[in-house]
């Protein structure tokens, strides 16, 4: 059967063209937890070049990665950035050790938090900014209308949201244009389905986190070694499950951006391979039908 059509690109709201195959850079931090500096700096300066090298315009970052050493790694490697180079991260989490992570959507945490990420950056505009994780404690209104302010001062571009339900969704859009939202979702995960395609419906750029079904404290991605449908599908292609997992994603929606992490070369170039593969229409109706990966 013939292969289905993918668009590689995406414009985060409706100005910010990407490529929809992106990097998220989580990784490139301390372990376990993403916690303090990564051990092999040049390495990962070397890595993120490679990234761009391979047309790659799409990063995502946060506060909370280190905190603040994923950022500035970052601007290590990239600074001055390339024009066409978006860079997405995110504020409202406390982090002070590998396993102590909390939510702080209060006005004051997310102003001194995108302060801080736009002096690591060394940017004077954050192009797409997402409240991490909605705070019980905290008005989820206060948190949005605090994004909204920093959005008219000019300190960021976009507003976006991060482990949110339709629900919140739908609230933040009646104080702020929302631009983007990143759940988790990947091929074995897809309890998201539904704040996906509500987002397909209003254009709003979704960003899978755990792309291949990583764990936060956990090394490896359970994708990447598997057997069944998956597999199968691979060796037709000549490809690797892992890479098979990515193209799916980027078939299931033309908004979705997916940033798999990695902190080898090798498996960033695997990564960027899949934007390249052509699925067949058998091939998706048979990984959307498969329960066990």
């Amino acid at each position: 059967m013939n292969s289905t059509s993918l668009p590689t690109m995406f414009f985060i709201g409706n100005d910010l063209n990407v490529n929809r195959l992106g990097y998220g850079a989580m990784r490139l931090t301390g372990q376990p937890g993403n916690f303090g500096r990564y051990a092999d700096w040049e390495a990962g300066k070397q890595l993120l070049r490679r990234a761009i090298e391979l047309g790659v315009n799409f990063i995502d970052t946060a506060e909370s990665y280190g905190p603040g050493d994923n950022e500035e790694l970052i601007a290590s490697a990239l600074y001055p950035y390339p024009d066409d180079l978006v860079i997405a991260t995110k504020g409202g989490v406390l982090k002070t050790a590998p396993d102590s992570i909390r939510a702080d959507g209060s006005s004051k945490s997310l102003r001194r938090s995108c302060e801080a990420s736009l002096q690591r950056l060394k940017i004077d505009q954050i192009d797409l900014y997402q409240l991490h994780r909605p705070d019980p404690n905290v008005s989820f209104a206060e948190s949005i209308e605090t994004l909204a302010e920093l959005q008219r001062e000019g300190k960021i571009r976009h507003i976006g949201l991060s482990n949110v339900t339709i629900s919140q969704i739908e609230a933040a859009r009646q104080i702020a244009k929302i631009a983007s939202v990143q759940n988790r979702l990947n091929l074995a995960e897809r309890a998201g389905e539904e704040v996906l395609d509500f987002c397909t419906q209003h254009n709003i750029a979704f960003i899978p986190y755990a792309p291949l079904g990583a764990h936060p404290l956990k090394r490896g991605a359970p994708l990447a070694n598997t057997e069944g449908t998956l597999t199968e599908i691979a060796a037709h292609h000549d490809m690797k499950p892992n890479q098979i997992a990515l193209s799916w994603m980027l078939h299931r929606a033309s908004n979705i951006i997916v940033i798999p992490g990695t902190t080898t070369i090798s498996h960033l170039e695997e990564n960027i391979a899949a934007a390249s593969i052509a699925l067949t229409a058998d091939d998706i109706k048979l990984l959307n039908e498969a329960q066990a990966f």
